[in-house]
């Protein structure tokens, strides 16, 4: 991570996607170690761009139980649209800050 780098207060938002899951990930750097770790599989959504948003609201809200408002999005060097899209907006959403 040369550019992308999270703390304890403003942690790093990962995104992995596959053909069949979408995984995030709220990770401080500094530590080296995971926060929040949610799956669309465990959590039963869809694969498509709606579980994807629902996927981000559901880290949103995870992550303000830990009480983390502000956080650095990493798109894993996916390009911004489609579902890594969906996963930003619906954290934006839910009310992470980035």
């Amino acid at each position: 991570r040369a550019k992308v780098s999270g703390t304890a207060k403003c942690p790093r938002i990962s995104v992995f996607r596959s053909l069949s899951r979408i995984t995030v990930q709220l990770i401080d750097d500094e530590s080296g170690k995971t926060i929040v770790s949610l799956d669309s599989q465990k959590l039963k959504f869809k694969n498509d761009v709606s579980g994807a948003f629902e996927l981000g609201k559901s880290l949103a809200k995870a992550s303000l139980d830990k009480k983390i408002e502000e956080a650095v999005f990493d798109r894993s060097g996916y390009k911004y649209h489609g579902k890594i899209k969906a996963v930003a907006e619906g954290a934006r959403e839910g009310g992470l800050k980035f």
